[in-house]
Formats: C-alpha cells, structure tokens, sequence
C-alpha cells in the first residue's frame, strides 16, 4: 500500500484548461501612412513602444544581481504597491526599465543614460 496522497492537477482546481493568453501584437516599422516600403526612423518606432506588461514571454534571459540590486528591487516593488497602489512583480518592474532606458537610448543616443552610466564604469 502506497502511502503517496494524490492531489489534484490544476485542471480540477481550476474548473479546465487555463485562460488562453492573446499574444502581443508585433510592432512594424512601416508608416501605415506611407507605402509598405517606407520605414520609420528608428526615432518614430519608440513613440509605439509599450512594456510588455503582464503577458506570457516566451524568451527567457538570465540576470545576476548583487543583493544590494534585489534588495532595492524588492523595496520598489512594495513602495509602488503601498504609496501608489500599483501591483506589479519584479519581472515587470525590469521590463519597464528596460523598456525606458532603450527609449532614452535611441531618443539621446551618446547622451543618453545608458552611455553616461556605462562609460563611467569603464
């Protein structure tokens, strides 16, 4: 006699298959204005650009921080829940500040953020 309990997957907690999620849609660098060959400088594709948000990614990276990097991680993700009622996971706090360092990126490009901040640590 086996003394393992059987538990119930998901599909029984949940009443079926889980809630298919839309995939995002894809970004064009093409003026809708224009004909299909114009392409938009790389400028004008940053006004379109959007966080992904809360959506299922299929691409996965991984990052190493210090614990000093997590720990204020942690503290942003609870100072926008408790100061502005915001709910938000740490991958989606990264996302967005990838998303607004890129932006800064090609909006500014040799004084940009990014460029400041990397050749400072050279």
């Amino acid at each position: 006699m086996s003394r393992r309990v059987s538990l119930p997957g998901a599909s029984e907690l949940f009443g079926g298959a889980a809630p298919k999620q839309t995939k995002p849609e894809k970004r064009t660098t093409t003026d809708s204005t224009a004909g299909p060959s114009t392409v938009r400088s790389r400028t004008a594709v940053t006004d379109d650009r959007k966080s992904s948000g809360r959506i299922r990614h299929d691409t996965k990276i991984t990052v190493y921080v210090t614990e000093e990097e997590l720990l204020g991680l942690e503290q942003t993700r609870l100072a926008l829940r408790a100061e502005h009622g915001l709910m938000a996971d740490r991958g989606r706090i990264v996302r967005e500040a990838i998303d607004v360092l890129l932006a800064d990126f090609v909006d500014h490009g040799p004084d940009s953020v990014l460029v400041r901040r990397l050749k400072a640590s050279e």
